[in-house]
């Protein structure tokens, strides 16, 4: 199910930015500073904080009408959270509790809706919302180590957020917003607890249209 959906995002991001028909197209080229945490969904699974990372790349809008727009592009984030596990009895043996530190990279093509208000003194609102399937290129702990085997290759999520553009002249402007994406699917793989743990990042987004 999880390769189907990506498969379809970006089958249709791949659209978007082929697309032929009447509209503006601009791409904008963002960097923005992330929070991001894990909530697993077994009681037992805690929550021990979050982890601040970022998001950079290019996003292109699509319009097909003056105000509103097909989104999608390609941008690198960096995000994780940190999990507590209580200990695990198996047999004669058990595993002490552990805290585990989950540095996560991914290569993200959101898919989505623009909608924008007319200008205002060079000012205009935004708002934006949609899918964001992504795939996982490289998981570490605290420590560096390597943990692949303990993290999910896919993940989908939505997301939902708005912000303001401020026109420089032409087709250049600013941006500024703020974007919560939530998951969807489980993204961690730890042995011995079949929870669901999802990932939720909060995204506070600058970027230079071009």
């Amino acid at each position: 199910m999880q390769k189907i959906i990506v498969t379809l995002a970006l089958m249709l991001a791949s659209q978007l930015l082929s697309a032929q028909s009447a509209g503006e197209t601009r791409i904008s080229f963002v960097l923005t500073p992330q929070i991001s945490w894990l909530k697993s969904d077994m009681d037992v699974v805690e929550n021990k904080g979050s982890q601040l990372g970022y998001n950079v790349g290019l996003i292109v809008d699509r319009f097909f009408g003056d105000n509103y727009a097909f989104t999608t592009g390609i941008t690198i984030n960096a995000s994780g959270g940190k999990l507590g596990y209580p200990e695990l009895v198996q047999g004669q043996s058990s595993i002490p509790a552990q805290q585990q530190t989950y540095k996560l990279r991914y290569l993200e093509i959101p898919v989505g809706l623009k909608l924008r208000s007319e200008d205002m003194h060079r000012f205009n609102i935004y708002g934006r919302f949609g899918l964001s399937p992504q795939i996982n290129i490289m998981a570490k702990n605290k420590d560096d180590n390597k943990i692949a085997d303990e993290v999910k290759l896919l993940d989908l999520g939505y997301h939902i957020g708005g912000g303001v553009e401020y026109s420089l002249g032409g087709r250049n402007a600013l941006m500024v917003g703020i974007l919560f994406n939530n998951g969807f699917f489980d993204t961690t793989d730890r042995n011995g607890f079949d929870d669901k743990a999802i990932l939720n990042r909060l995204v506070f987004e600058f970027g230079f249209i071009f």
